[in-house]
C-alpha cells in the first residue's frame, strides 16, 4: 500500500469520526439547551401537527427564507436542489448496487452540478455586493462558500473534462466503507476533490452548516403557541422555594 493511500485512509477516518462526534454533540448541546419563553415567530401554530407541517416546509421549501428574502431564497433552494442530486448520484460509489432510478438520476447530473455550483457562485456574489448582507458576512462565511465552490467545481471537472478512473474510485471508497482499504487513484483532480470533501467534514459541526440539524431545536419553529392556554414552566421555575431562600439570602446580606 502506497504512502498515498495510507495517509488518505487515515484522513478519511479521521475526518468521518470529527464529522460524526461534532454532529452528535452539537445535536446534544441543541437538545439540553432550556427554552425558558414561548417565542414561536408569529403566525404560529397553536397544535402539534401545525408545528409538523411548519417543519415540513422549512426543510423541504425553506419558508421563512422565501418570505424574508426571496432573491437569496432562491440561489439558496438552487444549490441545495443540485446539492441533494450530487449526494444521491455519489451513492453509487458507497455500494455495490445501485437502483434502477438512481441509475437514471445520474443522467441529469451535468445539469445539476451547473445548477449547483452557480447558486454557490450567485450566493457569494451576493454578499459581496448586497449592503445588508455583506453587513452580517463574517470571513468564515466567504470560507464555506469557497470550500464548497472548490468541491463542486472539481467534481465538473473530474466528471466532464479531466476523467479518472471510476472504477478505480469506487474500489477504494467501497474499501472505506468495508474497513478494508484499497489503492488510493493517484489523479490530481481527484486528489483535491476528495481532500476538500474531508476537509468539509471535519469543519461541518464547527460551521453554520450544522442548521441542518439545529433547525429541529429552534424554540421559533418548533414551539406551539399556546403561552395564553398553558404555562411555560421551566425547570428552575418549578421549585419556588429555592426562589424563596435566594431571595432571603439577599434581603439578608443587604
Amino acid at each position: 500500500m502506497s504512502g498515498l493511500t495510507i495517509f488518505f485512509v487515515i484522513y478519511a477516518y479521521v475526518a468521518i469520526l470529527f464529522f460524526i462526534a461534532g454532529f452528535l454533540y452539537r445535536i446534544w448541546k441543541y437538545a439540553s439547551t432550556p427554552a425558558p419563553l414561548k417565542i414561536p415567530q408569529t403566525p404560529a401554530p397553536v397544535a402539534a401537527p401545525g408545528v409538523a407541517r411548519r417543519m415540513v416546509a422549512e426543510v423541504t421549501l425553506f419558508k421563512s427564507l422565501f418570505n424574508g428574502n426571496k432573491i437569496i431564497w432562491l440561489f439558496g433552494y438552487v444549490f441545495h436542489l443540485g446539492l441533494l442530486v450530487a449526494l444521491l448520484k455519489h451513492y453509487r460509489f458507497a455500494f455495490d448496487y445501485s437502483p434502477s432510478w438512481l441509475v437514471y438520476l445520474t443522467t441529469f447530473e451535468l445539469y445539476a452540478g451547473l445548477i449547483m455550483l452557480g447558486g454557490l457562485m450567485m450566493l457569494f456574489l451576493l454578499r459581496l455586493v448586497v449592503d445588508r448582507t455583506n453587513f452580517i458576512t463574517v470571513m468564515t462565511d466567504y470560507i464555506l462558500l469557497v470550500l464548497l465552490i472548490g468541491i463542486a467545481g472539481t467534481g465538473l471537472l473530474l466528471k466532464h473534462f479531466y476523467r479518472t478512473d471510476v472504477t478505480s474510485v469506487k474500489e477504494f471508497v467501497l474499501g472505506l466503507v468495508s474497513f478494508n482499504p484499497q489503492e488510493m487513484p493517484a489523479d490530481a483532480f481527484f486528489i483535491i476533490h476528495i481532500t476538500l470533501v474531508f476537509l468539509l467534514l471535519i469543519y461541518f459541526p464547527f460551521s453554520k452548516l450544522m442548521h441542518s440539524g439545529g433547525i429541529f431545536f429552534s424554540p421559533t419553529r418548533n414551539q406551539v403557541d399556546n403561552a395564553r392556554d398553558k404555562r411555560l414552566v421551566t425547570p428552575w421555575a418549578a421549585a419556588p422555594e429555592s426562589i424563596q431562600i435566594a431571595s432571603n439570602m439577599t434581603q439578608e446580606e443587604g
